[in-house]
């Protein structure tokens, strides 16, 4: 075995593939550079590393399950002027997520919700949290045929797993019976160990007819509130928008109603 042969062998047994891949290409950067032993070692290193943070990167957002991609930069602060930008850049940068804290973003359909949720969930994963994103319905539905199984435990270990769960568009449909309950085992299991990032186009005032329970849903609330970031959205649907420009609309057809403070 060669000299070349050997150091691949040994990159392949310490699983170094980024320096094993770009081996040549490595080498030959610092000469170019001039780089010292020292100074070649830390360009090694960081391409190593560079290359397993993309692949956790990869793999976390895979398991996220997310609708669609999305990010910070491709939301339009300027169109949701009641958005505080440097609030949404504070909930991005994940404290939160270490603190175990929640993040309630309320509005009509169409704002931005799903948007924010996606691209503040892949600011997490690219700080090294693990996110798991659902529809509340897919949620609430899995919790309740669970609990008719005798498998309840199972799934609620399943979604308390992830540092940050997105749960997406509570409210949109009300709860079946019982629901409410299943529900609020979770956000208990939940409550000051992992978070919650959770859209909806219903006020909180309103959550007791969503639950079907008012004293279940205050006591959803009560933990949910209790270390939390509420956003408030309230502005025109970007969907309704376009379709307005694009002449698809009168623009005298009325908008969904923003949420109340």
């Amino acid at each position: 075995m060669n000299e070349h042969d050997h150091l691949i062998a040994m990159l392949n047994r310490l699983k170094l593939t980024a320096l094993r891949d770009q081996l040549d290409s490595l080498i030959d950067e610092a000469g170019r550079r001039e780089l010292t032993i020292r100074e070649a070692l830390a360009l090694f290193c960081e391409r190593e590393i560079a290359r397993r943070d993309q692949r956790r990167i990869d793999m976390s957002l895979g398991l996220a399950r997310f609708p669609f991609v999305r990010d910070l930069a491709g939301f339009d602060f300027a169109a949701q002027p009641s958005i505080d930008k440097a609030q949404v850049r504070e909930i991005a940068s994940g404290r939160f997520i270490a603190n175990g804290e929640a993040v309630l973003l309320l509005g009509p359909p169409g704002v931005g919700k799903t948007h924010l949720a996606v691209a503040i969930g892949r600011e997490a994963i690219i700080a090294g949290y693990s996110v798991l994103f659902t529809p509340a319905t897919t949620l609430v539905a899995q919790l309740a045929k669970a609990h008719a199984d005798g498998r309840l435990e199972e799934r609620l270990t399943h979604y308390s797993k992830p540092k940050l769960l997105i749960i997406d568009e509570l409210g949109y449909l009300p709860f079946e019976p019982d629901a409410a309950h299943v529900f609020f085992r979770l956000v208990s299991r939940r409550y000051e160990r992992g978070a919650v990032l959770l859209t909806s186009n219903r006020a909180v005032g309103e959550w007791g007819s969503v639950f079907g329970d008012p004293v279940v849903a205050t006591a959803i609330l009560d933990r949910l509130l209790h270390h939390s970031h509420v956003l408030t959205i309230r502005g025109d649907s970007y969907r309704l928008r376009e379709k307005r420009r694009s002449g698809l609309l009168q623009k005298s057809m009325p908008v969904p109603q923003a949420v109340p403070a």
